[in-house]
């Protein structure tokens, strides 16, 4: 990797959600921008605030595919990235640091 890009492997594709009211909403139903999870795979010698194995967040709109290896994997810059997951949180807070 190289700069300040960040490779990651998207969690599992969404297909249909439930609302908080229980509501089963199809993965074919607009959604206005929805911002996705994925696991970081390899970070380039720029990146600072995210480290292989981070759970990050970014909009999937802002993605470039690759495949490796016959596994598609996600392109980042790190400017892309909305927040990191905080491995092991205490239970407290949001369990987000930006």
């Amino acid at each position: 990797m190289l700069n300040d890009r960040v490779l990651v492997a998207v969690d599992g594709e969404a297909a249909e959600r439930r609302s908080a009211s229980g509501i089963v909403i199809p993965a074919t139903a607009a959604v206005g921008r929805r911002l996705a999870w994925a696991r970081v795979v390899a970070v380039g010698q720029h990146v600072r605030q995210v480290a292989v194995g981070d759970r990050i967040l970014f909009d999937p709109e802002d993605r470039a595919e690759v495949e490796l290896a016959g596994d598609t994997y996600l392109l980042l810059r790190e400017k892309d990235v909305h927040a990191v997951a905080e491995p092991h949180g205490e239970g407290q807070g949001t369990g987000l640091y930006l």
